[in-house]
């Protein structure tokens, strides 16, 4: 799906080329820090992610902690994926409250199967089919930035948690929102996720950047939006 957005990609690229190199993914490894805020703007925790691209292809990382008092969820998420952001392994290692688990997913694409297991062993394993090329929630958020940068938002597609995921995501218009009390003119994209007993909104807003930068990501519940704020 092409979106709006091509020439102001090509502008924005070719004012950092005069700048200088360009840094952040895809083009260089990248960290990037985030707070979490409840409605009312409690401060909840924080988030971390990373990129870093090996001879093979990418690692994403993903690790939050954050919660409040009487509940907490320290959640660590990793990835990677041939230079196609084809998924090869994910593992998950999360602690909500009282609930832990740790989980390793590797992917055969020869014959599109996931195997997932339970770490430690012993605690459990499956197998099931996946489409060619899957990726996993982590990989498709990266994807998905190397496709904004290209003027594209990616099509609907299942991915991997843990089992699959219907996920589709729809341009929404440039939308002007406050970082650290800033304006900063994005990209919104608006996300649904689908799986076999539940289902979630999500909105991601990019920066203009070459790399695409996730400034905000809000998940709307009954109670009000839960927000993740990039930390520059």
């Amino acid at each position: 799906m092409r979106i709006a957005i091509p020439v102001l990609t090509l502008i924005s690229a070719a004012a950092c080329f005069a700048e200088g190199p360009l840094t952040g993914f895809p083009f260089t490894d990248e960290t990037l820090n985030y707070t979490i805020s409840w409605p009312s703007g409690l401060n909840l925790g924080e988030v971390h992610t990373k990129a870093h691209r090996g001879a093979d292809g990418w690692d994403f990382n993903f690790s939050i902690d954050a919660g409040i008092p009487g509940f907490h969820i320290k959640d660590t998420y990793s990835a990677k994926s041939n230079a196609d952001f084809c998924a090869t392994e994910f593992d998950r290692d999360f602690s909500h409250g009282a609930r832990s688990s740790k989980e390793k997913t590797t992917i055969d694409r020869s014959i599109e199967t996931a195997t997932r297991k339970t770490i430690p062993n012993g605690g459990g394993q499956s197998e099931f089919s996946i489409p060619d090329c899957v990726k996993d929630a982590l990989t498709l958020l990266f994807y998905t930035r190397r496709e904004m940068g290209q003027g594209r938002v990616p099509p609907s597609q299942q991915a991997l948690f843990g089992g699959l995921y219907d996920i589709s995501m729809v341009y929404a218009g440039e939308q002007t929102i406050r970082i650290a009390n800033k304006p900063a003119i994005t990209d919104k994209l608006v996300g649904n996720v689908k799986g076999p007993a539940s289902s979630q909104q999500f909105e991601v807003y990019f920066a203009r950047d070459p790399a695409r930068t996730p400034l905000l990501v809000k998940v709307p519940l009954p109670v009000g939006a839960f927000s993740m704020e990039l930390v520059r």
